[in-house]
């Protein structure tokens, strides 16, 4: 990671640890994955930008395996997402083989578009839901 994207690394996940995701995970519509803690083992939310499609939610993450919520996959790939409101459990799955980038085309345009700006390293998820 050049300098430039370690520095937008840092200034992106400070604004959205410290601002934007306390405010937006509260927010009933938003879409909200749930991982466990890899040191805490505490549940952690993090709102997320994705779809689901069948029995399957996917997400793009604009960090790859430097998001924590993907550290937390690689350690526990039990999760939760909420989806309108309701609660599904699931198993995530990282999945570099996919073209991240087609992929953000077939999900929700806003999220889409904040992930390609901000992203330096963007890594499809896949979550098979069991409920």
């Amino acid at each position: 990671m050049s300098r430039f994207d370690e520095n937008k690394f840092r200034a992106v996940t400070w604004v959205q640890r410290h601002i934007a995701n306390p405010l937006t995970r509260r927010l009933p519509f938003q879409t909200v994955l749930e991982t466990t803690g890899r040191k805490s083992g505490l549940p952690r939310r993090t709102p997320v930008g994705g779809r689901r499609i069948g029995r399957e939610f996917w997400l793009v993450s604009e960090y790859g395996e430097k998001s924590q919520y993907v550290r937390n996959i690689q350690a526990d790939p039990r999760v939760r997402v909420r989806i309108m409101g309701k609660w599904h459990t699931g198993t995530a799955h990282l999945v570099p083989e996919d073209d991240a980038r087609a992929r953000l085309k077939s999900l929700p345009r806003l999220n889409s578009a904040a992930v390609r700006a901000v992203g330096t390293n963007l890594l499809t998820v896949r979550v098979d839901l069991t409920d």
